[in-house]
C-alpha cells in the first residue's frame, strides 16, 4: 500500500508540475499577443505591457491550478490503464474507490491554495488591474506614442481620428522627438504637418504641447485639390487632457468580507462565484478518476478531450447560474449549489458504472500469458 501511495502521489505531482507551466506558457502566449497588438494600434502604451500581463496572470491563476488537478489525475491513471499498471493494483485488490483518498490527499494543499487566490488574491489583481486601466486612460496622448508606429488619437463624436501621430524616433527620455508626421482633422479639414524636430513641454497653467521644429503644414479641403502650404520655425501644438467619467465599482474588485456581510444579489453571486472555484477544483478531481479509464481499442486522446468538454460545460454552467443569482432569477440561497450537486452526481454515477464494469479479479490469479503456459506444457 505504501509503495502505491508513493507511486501515485510522485506521478501526480510531476504531471500536474509539468502541466502547470505548460498552461501558464499558453495563457502567457496568448495575452501577451492581444496586449502587444493592443500597444501596435495605440490603445495602451508600451510600458504597460508587462503590468497588465501580470496582473493578468494573477487573475486566471485560480482557474489554472483547478484545470491543472483535473488533468494531473486524468492523465496519470489514464496511463496506468494504457501500461496495465492498473490490473496489478486491481489483482492486489484495490479497487477504484480505494484511490480516493491518495487522490484527495494530492488535490487538499491545492485546493486551499486556489481558495486563498480566489478569495483574497484576485479582488485584489482585479482592482489593481481596474485602478492601472483608470491610470492609463488619463494619461495625455503623448504617453501612448510609440516609435515608429502610426498612432491614433479618437475624439468623442468623430468617426474619424482627430490626430494620427508618426514619430520616427526618440531620445533616451521620450521627450523629444526626431522627423514627426501628424495629421489632424478640424473644421472638416485636413492638417498635415512635418518637422524635422519635436519636444514636449508643459506651460505654466499645466497644459501639455508638443513644439515642433523647422516643418511645413499642408492643409486643404476633403475631395478637393486646393492644398496651402506654411512653414514654420516652431509651432506648438496642445495635447488633449482626457477627463474620465466616474464608473460604478466593479462586484469583482470587492473584498470578500465584504461580499459575506451584504445581503445585495450581485455581490452574493460574486461570492458564490469564488467560492465555487475550489468546489470544483475538488469535484472534477474525483471526477477525473472514473473518467480516466481507457479503452485500450479507443484513442488515447478521447478521455482528454472529454475531459475538457466537461470543464467547459462546468464553468459555463456556473457563469450562467451566476448571471441569474445577479438577475434575481436563482435565489441567493441556492446559488451555484445546483451546478456543484449535478456534477457531484456525476462523479458517483461515473464510479458506479465503472465498478460494474471493471473486471474483478480473484485474488492470486495467475496472470502468465497463454503461450507461456503452452510452452512450459510441451517442456514437462
Amino acid at each position: 500500500m505504501k509503495i502505491f501511495k508513493k507511486s501515485l502521489s510522485h506521478e501526480l505531482i510531476y504531471t500536474a508540475t509539468a502541466l502547470f507551466f505548460i498552461l501558464i506558457g499558453i495563457i502567457v502566449a496568448q495575452r501577451a499577443g492581444f496586449l502587444v497588438g493592443s500597444a501596435a494600434k495605440g490603445w495602451i502604451p508600451n510600458d504597460a505591457i508587462m503590468t497588465m500581463l501580470g496582473f493578468s496572470l494573477i487573475r486566471y491563476l485560480p482557474i489554472i491550478m483547478s484545470l491543472t488537478t483535473f488533468l494531473a489525475v486524468l492523465m496519470t491513471l489514464s496511463r496506468w490503464y494504457r501500461d496495465s499498471e492498473m490490473i496489478i493494483w486491481l489483482t492486489a485488490g484495490l479497487g477504484i474507490t480505494k484511490w480516493v483518498r491518495p487522490i484527495i490527499s494530492f488535490a487538499i494543499p491545492v485546493v486551499i491554495v486556489i481558495a486563498l487566490l480566489s478569495f483574497l488574491v484576485m479582488p485584489w489583481a482585479t482592482q489593481k488591474t481596474e485602478d492601472y486601466r483608470v491610470e492609463i486612460e488619463s494619461r495625455d496622448e503623448s504617453t501612448s506614442l510609440s516609435p515608429g508606429v502610426f498612432n491614433e488619437s479618437n475624439s468623442e463624436g468623430l468617426n474619424k481620428p482627430e490626430r494620427v501621430y508618426y514619430l520616427e524616433s526618440f531620445n533616451e527620455l521620450g521627450d523629444v522627438f526626431k522627423n514627426v508626421f501628424i495629421q489632424s482633422m478640424q473644421h472638416e479639414e485636413t492638417g498635415i504637418m512635418v518637422a524635422a524636430k519635436g519636444s514636449k513641454f508643459t506651460a505654466e497653467n499645466g497644459d501639455l504641447f508638443i513644439l515642433l521644429e523647422n516643418g511645413r503644414r499642408y492643409q486643404g479641403e476633403a475631395n478637393t485639390a486646393e492644398i496651402s502650404t506654411t512653414e514654420f520655425e516652431r509651432h506648438a501644438i496642445r495635447l488633449e487632457t482626457k477627463e474620465l467619467a466616474e464608473e460604478p465599482i466593479k462586484v469583482g474588485t470587492i473584498p470578500s468580507t465584504v461580499l459575506f456581510a451584504s445581503d445585495a444579489p450581485s455581490y452574493q453571486a460574486e461570492l458564490h462565484s469564488r467560492l465555487g472555484i475550489p468546489i470544483s477544483a475538488i469535484i472534477l478531481a474525483l471526477l477525473a478518476i472514473p473518467l480516466s479509464f481507457v479503452d485500450p481499442r479507443a484513442g488515447r486522446s478521447l478521455s482528454l478531450m472529454l475531459a475538457i468538454l466537461i470543464f467547459i460545460i462546468y464553468s459555463n454552467m456556473l457563469n450562467i447560474f451566476e448571471a441569474w443569482v445577479t438577475q434575481s432569477k436563482v435565489s441567493t440561497f441556492v446559488g451555484l449549489w445546483p451546478v456543484h450537486f449535478a456534477f457531484a452526481l456525476l462523479t458517483i454515477y461515473l464510479f458506479h458504472r465503472r465498478n460494474q464494469l471493471l473486471p474483478i479479479l480473484p485474488t492470486g490469479l495467475n496472470l502468465i500469458p497463454d503461450s507461456a503456459k503452452r510452452k512450459k506444457e510441451k517442456s514437462a
